[in-house]
């Protein structure tokens, strides 16, 4: 696989190193790691399945640079979803010491606390750029440890999908009256918003949705986008390619860390996690964006009947996201992350606005000349 290459970057790996010392507040490069330090052998839950080789495979991009830097001496071992833990565990599981670390979305858990969504992305909210320039440079990861403290955990950013696509549907979406009734899998706050506009909303792990389309179960379905939907088979099962996702316009990944196991690591070995960590962040945005325009090209070819959502839908899923994602500020730790995210979010789609939005819509209109 390419990520062999991809971790074997002397220069990102250096690049990784300053990221950490400027992210996690050290005042040099990550150490290097003497001789006589000790032999560790974690383990890692994944909430995805090791088919879905991107998603599941930050971890494994994670787990052999640490390696690597440690000369073997502290190793993790990846673990897909079910095979220790359920897919919608993994947040327990390193909570309670079951495993150290865990790779999973954040906002799986918003029914412990809503909150948790900021962690992985909310609707209308910030895209990957702007969520690592939150989290590495706007205080984000810091102003999220104050909740996930409460479960024992330290939380990384550990990998972005970038803005997804609006999920495969079995028939038309032609006007918010046409979401009415429909039963869809989606998680997190969107799910939260399109049971507003009268969607039926199911949470499914990545290996089952499949066979929910296909024997009805589900009328339509979400999960990332072309590379990792066409792996999954749902334009076999599916009529309908719908975009945006406006739910989830950066959608980050996180390792969790048990703040107890991190606590009795050398110096070096917490340096190194860290550093494994940022590199694996920085691998999986770029790994999708390198294999997703050719899958959408094969899904395009195949006879995918593409759609973008009507204006209405997004009009009255934007109202409906801004006044649920209110209602949550009258907790004051949620209070605290929102307005530090959506201060974060206002200042840069200002500037994003003049700069980079401005070009790609300036491109589609050439696009569909």
């Amino acid at each position: 696989m390419e990520r062999r290459h991809f971790i074997k970057s002397a220069a990102l790996g250096a690049a990784a190193g300053t990221l950490v010392s400027g992210c996690a507040g050290n005042s040099s490069d990550a150490p290097a790691i003497q001789a006589g330090q000790p032999t560790l052998r974690w383990r890692l839950a994944s909430s995805y399945p090791r088919s879905l080789d991107t998603i599941y495979g930050a971890a494994d991009v994670m787990a052999d640079r640490l390696s690597q830097i440690t000369d073997g001496r502290f190793t993790v071992r990846v673990y897909p979803a079910g095979e220790i833990v359920p897919a919608f565990e993994v947040l327990e599981s390193v909570q309670k010491g079951t495993v150290q670390l865990g790779h999973s979305a954040s906002y799986y858990y918003i029914g412990k606390n809503p909150a948790f969504a900021f962690d992985t992305t909310i609707p209308f909210g910030l895209t990957a750029r702007q969520f690592n320039a939150w989290a590495y440079h706007g205080g984000g990861r810091e102003i999220m440890q104050g909740l996930f403290a409460d479960y024992n955990i330290l939380s990384y950013p550990g990998g972005n999908t970038g803005t997804q696509m609006g999920g495969w549907f079995n028939r038309e979406i032609n006007s918010v009256q046409d979401l009415r009734g429909l039963t869809m899998r989606i998680p997190g706050l969107g799910g939260r918003v399109m049971d507003r506009l009268g969607v039926t909303v199911q949470q499914i792990p990545g290996g089952e949705i499949y066979p929910a389309l296909e024997r009805g179960v589900i009328d339509a379905a979400e999960w990332v986008g072309p590379y990792d939907d066409e792996k999954l088979g749902f334009h076999q099962v599916a009529r309908y390619y719908y975009s945006p996702g406006w739910w989830e316009p950066g959608a980050n990944l996180s390792f969790y860390v048990n703040r107890s196991a991190f606590g009795t690591l050398p110096s070096a070995y917490q340096h190194a996690l860290e550093t494994a960590m940022i590199e694996a962040n920085m691998y999986m945005l770029s790994r999708y964006d390198a294999v997703n325009p050719a899958a959408f090209q094969r899904l395009v070819d195949s006879g995918v009947e593409l759609r973008s959502f009507p204006a209405d839908v997004l009009e009255a899923a934007r109202t409906a996201s801004a006044e649920m994602i209110q209602e949550g500020t009258s907790d004051p730790v949620y209070s605290e992350i929102y307005d530090s995210y959506m201060a974060w979010l206002g200042a840069s789609n200002n500037w994003f606005g003049a700069a980079s939005f401005s070009y790609s819509e300036f491109v589609a209109r050439m696009l569909a000349a």
